[in-house]
């Protein structure tokens, strides 16, 4: 699985979001994930992917595509 699949995964089936809602430019904010459950998702997926995301900082202002894009820069090729 690559990172955007993860996230996708993790955000339908661990918090609840509609597939349709989740584009790359959706705010984390607007798919009512707040600071409490963001830090939920990075250890979700640190653990579904062995990566450390401590140095990322991610809150309801980002979008889906700038975590995608956090998480695809810690996996190693």
């Amino acid at each position: 699985m690559n990172a955007a699949e993860v996230v996708n995964t993790l955000l339908v089936q661990r918090f609840g979001v509609a597939p349709a809602d989740i584009t790359e430019e959706s705010l984390l904010r607007g798919l009512r994930l707040d600071s409490l459950a963001l830090e939920e998702l990075r250890v979700l997926i640190e653990e579904r992917l062995d990566i450390d995301l401590d140095e990322v900082s991610l809150t309801p202002r980002n979008t889906v595509g700038q975590l995608v894009a956090a998480v695809d820069g810690k996996v190693p090729a």
